[in-house]
């Protein structure tokens, strides 16, 4: 599942973003890190993320280098996430 969500995220940044949109979307993305981190207390493995220089500060840092910190980092949270989804939760109508 964590890969259709990549898929998806890929198919956002490869079709037409701006340099802007892009260190926009990974600015984003990384305050979803933080959270996630925050209200789980706990620490994904980002490490295809972490090993790459590309920061969203870096805004010095060319537009591939944030589309490829972008697909790290979204597909590094999508699999942490879904290690962490472990509660089940029945479905119920209000």
């Amino acid at each position: 599942m964590s890969q259709g969500n990549t898929i998806g995220v890929r198919s956002l940044v490869v079709v037409g973003m701006k340099k802007q949109e892009l260190i926009h979307l990974h600015g984003l993305l990384s305050e979803v890190r933080n959270r996630f981190e925050t209200q789980t207390d706990s620490t994904f493995d980002l490490s295809a993320y972490d090993e790459q220089t590309t920061r969203p500060t870096s805004i010095h840092h060319s537009k591939n280098d944030h589309r490829e910190a972008v697909l790290k980092l979204a597909n590094d949270l999508t699999t942490s996430m879904m290690s962490e989804e472990t509660e089940t939760v029945a479905p119920h109508a209000d």
